[in-house]
């Protein structure tokens, strides 16, 4: 014979624990995309097009007062830091070998973290919303940590730009 008054309290002790893992579970993917909307707060950037032809894309600023927008390399999706001071696009050297990227010749460059052997590419295509764009010259960078994308002048250098109130308005004229 069994005692049933057992059985019922580890039921309900199991229960509990179900639901506190499930509560814990849910706060745990609550918050992540939380992070992920701080971080990133253009996930799908805000683009328009103007009566004069024009593509804009509006970009806010996230909590650390960068900007960081999600895009496509080659139709695949990144994400973009826009960095005015990058002359060319730097994608880190595992992100380029995900996207199959070709490899160039080698070049010196100077980075944060001193001076590096990267290497010259071209990327067949580079989207941040609306604005597309071909054969943008960037460099593959070694040891370039993380999978962002330094968004560099070789891209930005195509554009208007203008910043107020924590938005940066992008524009391109075709």
């Amino acid at each position: 014979m069994t005692d049933t008054s057992s059985d019922s309290r580890s039921l309900g002790r199991g229960m509990i624990v179900a639901a506190w893992v499930l509560i814990l579970g849910l706060l745990a993917v609550y918050f992540q995309d939380y992070l992920d909307d701080s971080r990133n707060p253009n996930q799908e950037p805000d683009s328009r097009h103007s009566a004069d032809g024009s593509t804009e894309v509006h970009l806010l600023r996230n909590r650390s007062g960068h900007y960081v927008a999600s895009g496509l390399i080659a139709g695949r999706p990144v994400t973009f830091l826009l960095d005015t001071g990058a002359t060319l696009v730097a994608v880190p050297e595992q992100l380029a070998r995900r996207l199959d990227l070709s490899w160039g010749a080698p070049m010196r460059a100077s980075t944060a973290n001193g001076t590096v052997t990267a290497h010259r590419t071209v990327l067949p295509s580079v989207s941040l919303g609306a604005i597309s764009m071909t054969d943008v010259p960037a460099t593959i960078m070694p040891r370039m940590d993380g999978d962002e994308v330094l968004l560099g002048m070789s891209f930005l250098k195509q554009l208007e730009w203008r910043q107020r109130e924590g938005v940066l308005t992008l524009r391109h004229r075709q």
